[in-house]
């Protein structure tokens, strides 16, 4: 007579779950593939999978596994010491981070934090006329807490110049831009130079070139997103901010966007663009504007996917702009019914880029968009600039 444990069952889906009751109320794994009308071996799959996700979090009582992990961890392996009669004496569980888990731990960390943060307050718009403009500064792989020396690699870069040059880029841009009502400060990924404790890439663990704690870095990629917004709410009556998603700062990404979303929540002026997808769009008349860092989906390949995803938006419009990073230098096509834009970083290269021979222009671009005719100006900041 078979009967399954009971505690199987909060690793089951609901499918897995009916099969789980039907072979405790038939007590055999055929009669109840008879009772369900399926074949057998649909029962055998599925009581094999949830006992295999069920191990995974440390629950497996045939292997004398009966307490589950900490939420958000996963069992990484175990050991355990029997004695003469073939009982359990002493255990070992080590255990690790749950990849799928670390969102919603992240999500809830950052709302537990914002709870106590004060939010921004409600500013007046500058006064000037409608214009129908949107000016768009994109901030793409500024890697702020890279360090580069110069002597290796060119340029100096490190946590302070980073501040310095960014934001003394967007001060020029924005002074140097048209009046518009609108202004989209693009921060368009590879924001941070790496996303946690360890100074790595997320998905390959380089080892990178890093400046200081990564708690430095947070406070300055705050301080930097925070006072670009407020120069711009200077300037325009309102400012739409884009924190996306890149391959160096994944999760980074995801507790900025939530973080930000709550801080500006009582400023009407301010939208963030609260998206789970890496793929962004918006409608400014008749011209849409898009964003993706670059990691996910080639250049050429981008027209086709902001189509496909974004069909309502398209079809609405007769100017259509696609913005990505990613690369690190320049480039620009026009693809039938969509531009594509590629965009440089500002920040110096570090060892792992000179040392391979990558070399790109030091830019940042913004771009003014008409609501009925599409670009309409450029302007174009680098580092050497700001020290003039």
């Amino acid at each position: 007579m078979l009967r399954v444990d009971d505690g199987l069952y909060e690793y089951a889906t609901e499918r897995q779950r009916e099969y789980l009751e039907a072979i405790n109320k038939h007590r055999s794994m055929r009669e109840a593939a008879q009772a369900l009308g399926i074949h057998v071996s649909v029962i055998v799959r599925a009581l094999k999978s949830v006992e295999r996700k069920a191990a995974i979090y440390g629950y497996s009582p045939r292997h004398d596994l009966s307490k589950p992990v900490a939420p958000g961890f996963v069992a990484k392996g175990h050991s355990t010491l029997y004695d003469r009669t073939g009982s359990p004496v002493l255990q070992w569980v080590k255990t690790t981070r749950d990849p799928s888990q670390q969102e919603q731990i992240i999500r809830e960390a950052i709302q537990s934090l914002m709870d106590e943060v004060p939010r921004e307050q409600p500013t007046q718009p500058p006064a000037h006329d409608p214009s129908g403009l949107c000016n768009v500064i994109t901030l793409t792989d500024v890697h702020v807490g890279a360090h580069a020396w110069g002597k290796e690699t060119g340029a100096d870069w490190d946590l302070s110049i980073a501040e310095d040059v960014v934001l003394g880029a967007v001060s020029h841009l924005i002074r140097s831009t048209p009046e518009a009502d609108h202004c989209v400060i693009a921060q368009l990924g590879d924001f941070l130079h790496w996303d946690g404790l360890d100074a790595v890439t997320p998905t390959s663990k380089h080892l990178l070139d890093a400046d200081t704690r990564f708690s430095k870095v947070v406070q300055v990629a705050i301080r930097i997103l925070r006072r670009a917004v407020a120069m711009a709410l200077e300037r325009h009556s309102r400012v739409t901010l884009l924190v996306a998603e890149g391959n160096h700062d994944i999760a980074s990404s995801i507790w900025m966007r939530h973080m930000f979303t709550l801080l500006y929540e009582n400023e009407p002026r301010v939208q963030v663009i609260d998206s789970e997808l890496p793929y962004y769009a918006i409608q400014h008349g008749a011209t849409m504007l898009g964003w993706h860092h670059g990691h996910l989906k080639k250049f050429d390949q981008l027209p086709l996917l902001f189509a496909a995803q974004f069909p309502q938006t398209w079809g609405q419009t007769v100017r259509r702009y696609v913005h990505t990073g990613h690369m690190h230098h320049k480039h620009e096509k026009e693809f039938s019914g969509v531009t594509v834009i590629q965009h440089p970083t500002i920040a110096a290269r570090d060892a792992y880029a000179a040392r391979g021979g990558w070399v790109s222009d030091r830019e940042i671009t913004a771009i003014t968009y008409s609501d009925r005719w599409g670009q309409v100006g450029r302007v174009t900041v680098s580092p050497e600039m700001l020290t003039i």
